[in-house]
């Protein structure tokens, strides 16, 4: 049998964020963004691998089945107070782990590093609210930063979505109820527990992953019934996650969605977590206030990536935040090396970057 106990303390005490147990592999962390191999650990047998499924599933029988039909599974674990989400799934037909390591210390907002702008959007009474980004970009940090800052000062109800839930929150001004979402958990599915939210008389809906039209479709109900819904999607841009709500739809649709989302849509957050020259982690955000320019390209029956931040740089003073210029600056700061942000940047936007890094040089000389 793995000592998981200790690889997973190794994994606490080197600050990763995930352990990998694949199959024929030794024991895998993931610290600031890099995979590190454990080398003093054997190589992982197919015996290891299954004695770690009956290690994390047990004798629940409702998992074994989910497993057994969807050869997927999730599993919440805890481990001397210490939270884990295990992620089960196969490679050649054997079992292979995904563990993340669940942070239960939340940082303020503050020391996100995203604009003030972002704070203060989330004191609307109604609309929809986007914290989009690749996995393990800080999403839901973001957004239980958002509900800490929100129960701090607001007398409201707030419902959220989870899947697994991260941080507990304590109720301070608000009345906060979290629900982790799964086979056998509090409801089946985001959707599920979307659709209900409506009957459940909260203020503030917090949608841990907008996966599908489903729960696109009561994020926007809930919005245009009064109430602030805040919610994620796996869309590196602003201009991507438009992309990715209005595919969403059949063509017939797109264009009332387009509609839909330039009225109730308030707020876009696209987050990356770039490794900085010390090692450690820098955020580098885009930020979309839709204001009536933005809304004017949304509506619009065919848009460009390119219209689309072109109305975020001329909104600059509402609050915008280009990607290119989030990037430029963190460049020009010496927080990353112009070698690593053009990894950023598509090859045919280069030349463009390279302008902006020498105009922003030029300003702060």
């Amino acid at each position: 049998m793995v000592d998981i106990e200790t690889i997973l303390s190794r994994g606490i005490s080197s600050g990763a964020s995930d352990v990998h147990l694949i199959h024929k592999c030794r024991p895998i962390l993931r610290v600031k963004k890099e995979l590190v191999y454990l080398n003093e650990y054997d190589i992982l047998q197919a015996d290891d691998m299954y004695s770690l499924y009956e290690y994390f599933v047990g004798n629940n029988d409702e998992k074994r089945q989910a497993f057994s039909k969807g050869k997927l599974l999730d599993v919440n674990f805890e481990l001397n107070g210490k939270r884990f989400r295990v992620n089960v799934s196969l490679s050649n037909e054997v079992p292979i782990f995904t563990i993340r390591i669940i942070q239960d210390v939340l940082p303020r907002f503050d020391q996100l590093g995203l604009p003030e702008i972002v704070k203060r959007m989330v004191f609307q009474t109604q609309g929809l609210i986007l914290v989009t980004g690749k996995p393990n970009s800080g999403k839901t940090t973001t957004l239980n930063a958002l509900v800490d800052e929100i129960n701090a000062v607001e007398n409201k109800k707030i419902l959220m979505l989870e899947n697994p839930i991260e941080f507990v929150h304590k109720n301070k001004r608000s009345l906060i109820i979290q629900k982790e979402v799964g086979p056998g958990r509090d409801c089946n599915d985001f959707s599920d527990g979307t659709k209900n939210a409506l009957r459940e008389d909260c203020d503030i809906l917090i949608i841990g992953e907008i996966r599908d039209k489903e729960t696109m479709d009561a994020a926007i109900e809930m919005a245009e019934s009064g109430h602030l819904v805040i919610g994620t999607l796996h869309t590196k841009s602003c201009a991507e996650t438009l992309d990715r709500i209005t595919n969403f739809y059949d063509l017939s649709d797109q264009l009332a969605v387009k509609f839909m989302m330039s009225a109730l849509l308030k707020l876009v957050v696209a987050q990356r977590l770039l490794k900085r020259t010390n090692g450690a982690l820098l955020m580098v955000p885009e930020v979309m206030v839709v204001d009536s320019t933005i809304a004017g390209v949304i509506r619009k029956d065919k848009f460009t990536k390119s219209e689309l931040e072109d109305a975020i740089q001329t909104g600059i003073d509402k609050g915008n935040v280009s990607f290119t210029i989030s990037l430029a600056n963190a460049v020009v700061d010496g927080y990353i090396s112009l070698d690593n942000a053009l990894k950023e940047i598509d090859e045919k936007s280069h030349e463009l970057f390279l302008r902006t890094v020498n105009q922003i040089k030029t300003k702060k000389l």
